[in-house]
């Protein structure tokens, strides 16, 4: 398998397994290396992956450490490791599983997927608590919204998008609670802050950048409720490179005694 066929996150996982496995002395990479450095990255989507396909995550980081340590230590090798014969047969089927789904490049997911075919120890180990394939499957499938992989930095594009959209959906909520401390009369413009799950079709987008398109979109129906804050949350966007046009940042008022019809209203809703 090509190196630079991986994601940038698969990449990462590999070579955190690597280091794994020297600081245990195991001359092997072995699944079950791999498995745990995907658990351990702290902005990686495996944990969260796992979780929403059932999986005990925690339970399972627990056991796959008890493994490593059962495996057969070097010592005095130099630290020299090679990848054992389980985890190239692995990474094949990584390889098919991404070429079944049209990706261009690798992600950490597909190995996931061939975790669950596998009969080695770290495919035991996920199963017993609680792997599945088809579940695994409906949550890939969530996440990707339907796109493939089509870029080296897919896998972390998608996870700091999901970040930008939970940090102003957090904003969004604390300037709602803070103004409903306030004391501020809105009559009928107060409205809770909540989160509106929203699909926006864009002709001719495609790939992450459409996607950024959605969920910024989705986000500014959040802070209908904080005036001028929705147009923040678009401006920021532009950290993104996502572009906002107007027939994305038209509203219509929800009070029939208001005639503002766009995002700047403070019960305008993105259409």
């Amino acid at each position: 398998m090509r190196q630079d066929k991986l994601t940038t996150k698969f990449q990462q996982a590999l070579a955190d397994a690597q280091s794994l496995a020297v600081g245990h002395d195991n001359q092997m990479i072995e699944p079950v290396h791999l498995l745990l450095a995907l658990l351990q990255q702290e902005d990686g989507s495996t944990s969260s992956l796992l979780a929403q396909a059932g999986t005990n995550v925690q339970a399972l980081k627990t056991a796959l450490d008890q493994a490593i340590d059962r495996l057969p230590r070097v010592e005095g090798h130099g630290g020299e490791v090679q990848i054992g014969r389980d985890l190239i047969n692995l990474l094949n089927l990584t390889d098919k599983e991404a070429q079944k789904r049209g990706d261009q490049f690798i992600a950490s997911e597909m190995f996931l997927l061939a975790i669950c075919d596998d009969k080695g120890e770290a495919g035991r180990l996920a199963k017993q608590h609680g792997l599945n394939r088809k579940a695994l499957e409906q949550a890939i499938a969530a996440v990707r919204g339907g796109q493939g992989v089509d870029s080296q930095e897919a896998e972390g594009q998608r996870e700091s998008l999901k970040k930008y959209c939970i940090d102003m959906t957090e904003r969004a909520q604390d300037e709602h609670r803070h103004t409903r401390a306030g004391g501020a009369q809105r009559g009928q413009h107060g409205q809770a802050v909540h989160l509106r799950h929203q699909t926006v079709e864009h002709d001719g987008i495609e790939g992450v950048a459409g996607r950024q398109k959605q969920a910024v979109a989705a986000v500014l129906g959040v802070v209908d409720d904080v005036p001028g804050f929705a147009q923040a949350a678009a401006d920021e966007a532009g950290n993104f490179g996502v572009v906002l046009d107007d027939q994305d940042m038209h509203g219509v008022c929800r009070n029939d005694q208001c005639d503002r019809s766009n995002i700047r209203c403070s019960s305008a809703m993105p259409t």
